[in-house]
């Protein structure tokens, strides 16, 4: 058992996290924000295809199942697969907050194995912000949502504006995202991390 880095404390003078009003009903599906994310696009065969659902309050619940082509050690999901998938579902947080926001750490303890043809269950959710920083945690079963751990992480968001990934994405795919004419899914491609 790992104890969380200082830099994943939120500081003294952080607050609870508010759910904005406008953000999906608990129990709603959130989708994918980008056709192309690896974590929850549906046009990425090799993707993760992560489905998540909102919530009570600023959490969440998501899974994933493990595909051949997510294994590392033969049979075995891949860790850094399995922080790929923490890492989007801590990120899909950020719909609940509006925000957009970027991974700034991440830290991942893998607790058991997870075989490929495994359903991974993930829950999620914000536990402080202070100012643009978000602080959330995340773990993930095997075998249903009450099953043991097999990961678990601690992560904090930045937030930004969308010029971030203006500045910084490759054009092509922006200007697609921009030129989207559905106003939620064009908001919703620059949600999470790059």
């Amino acid at each position: 058992m790992s104890r969380t880095s200082t830099a994943l404390q939120p500081p003294a003078d952080a607050v609870r996290p508010v759910r904005h009003p406008d953000a999906p009903a608990p129990g709603e599906l959130l989708g994918t924000h980008y056709g192309q994310c690896f974590g929850c696009g549906g046009d990425q065969p090799h993707g993760l295809h992560l489905g998540a659902r909102a919530g009570e309050g600023v959490s969440l619940t998501a899974e994933f199942t493990v595909q051949p082509a997510h294994q590392g050690a033969p049979g075995l999901a891949h860790g850094g697969v399995l922080t790929s998938a923490l890492d989007e579902t801590l990120g899909s947080l950020n719909w609940l907050l509006r925000t957009i926001a970027v991974t700034g750490r991440l830290e991942t303890d893998f607790v058991r194995p997870v075989p490929v043809g495994t359903t991974l269950y993930l829950e999620a959710e914000v536990t402080a912000v202070a100012g643009r920083k978000i602080y959330s945690t995340a773990t993930g079963r095997v075998g249903g949502p009450d099953g043991p751990v097999a990961v678990r992480a601690d992560a904090l968001f930045i937030e930004v504006k969308v010029d971030h990934f203006v500045d910084h994405g490759r054009q092509e795919e922006i200007q697609a995202a921009m030129n989207d004419p559905d106003q939620i899914r064009r908001a919703r491609a620059f949600e999470v991390n790059p």
